[in-house]
């Protein structure tokens, strides 16, 4: 790898890496969605995790394609065994095959394929795709966020609109000035593409509880922050992607000055 110095990424990686993703993960989502509706073994993992044969056949296509086309670079998968290499390696994928696995096997259409490139602990490419929706979020640092090949960006202003905002109701309803009731926009069953609606707008922040894990983040969070967003824990630490631990806290996801507002809000009200 030949470096423009020794912080930046050469700019013609990145557009050799971001072509190999885009192709790759499309090639990724046609296949989760040839076996989707279908019969599959389907088992648990963990506590109560649910996996299917559908999971490992799109991680086997991913690490296929990814893996050949650059052997020098770290891997970490949900539906890999952790390989602890990756954390001496500058570049790393981070994969979820399948990210809303409880939502693909009911036969509900909110799941995607989700991949990073992460450089030193920040994402600099990132692709999220559902195909039974058919959105293609794409991400390059500093190029812009797009869907389906043209260019979001996260809505402006930092009022809340609580129908326009998703996530654990507990935890957002701390961001409620009265007693009274919230109606919240409905569930999103796939966290990466609940923080990806922020990137174009169909909300106006998206919260994740206790542990995630960076491969359900690390894609959204480019897309995001390359939508004129902001992504981070709540007290507005930015996310850092392949450490040794790789499970997160409470996040939120958000237009910049909407993100700001409630940064604002739980450090002066912290989460007990």
């Amino acid at each position: 790898m030949a470096d423009a110095d020794a912080n930046s990424l050469d700019a013609t990686i990145l557009t050799r890496d971001a072509a190999l993703l885009k192709d790759t993960v499309r090639e990724a989502g046609a296949l989760a969605q040839s076996m989707f509706r279908t019969e599959l073994k389907k088992w648990i993992k963990g506590a109560s995790s649910p996996v299917s044969e559908a999971d490992i056949a799109v991680n086997d296509l991913l690490e296929a394609r990814l893996r050949a086309a650059t052997p020098d670079y770290g891997w970490l998968s949900e539906e890999s065994a952790d390989d602890a290499t990756r954390l001496s390696r500058r570049l790393t994928w981070v994969v979820d095959p399948i990210d809303g696995t409880r939502n693909y096997l009911g036969g509900h259409d909110e799941w995607c394929v989700s991949v990073a490139l992460v450089d030193c602990a920040t994402p600099v490419l990132a692709a999220v795709f559902a195909p039974s929706s058919d959105e293609f979020f794409f991400a390059v640092r500093g190029q812009g966020t797009t869907l389906n090949g043209k260019a979001v960006q996260a809505t402006s202003g930092s009022e809340l609109d609580f129908s326009r905002v998703a996530g654990p109701k507990p935890l957002v309803e701390r961001l409620k000035p009265s007693l009274g009731e919230i109606t919240l926009h409905r569930r999103i069953g796939s966290l990466a593409l609940r923080l990806c609606r922020v990137a174009h707008g169909a909300l106006d922040a998206a919260f994740a509880g206790g542990n995630s894990h960076d491969w359900d983040l690390a894609a959204a969070d480019l897309i995001v922050q390359e939508a004129d967003g902001r992504m981070s824990d709540l007290s507005g630490d930015p996310i850092l992607y392949n450490r040794r631990e790789v499970a997160h806290g409470v996040l939120v996801a958000a237009g910049r000055d909407r993100h700001a507002s409630i940064v604002a809000h739980f450090r002066n009200r912290p989460l007990a």
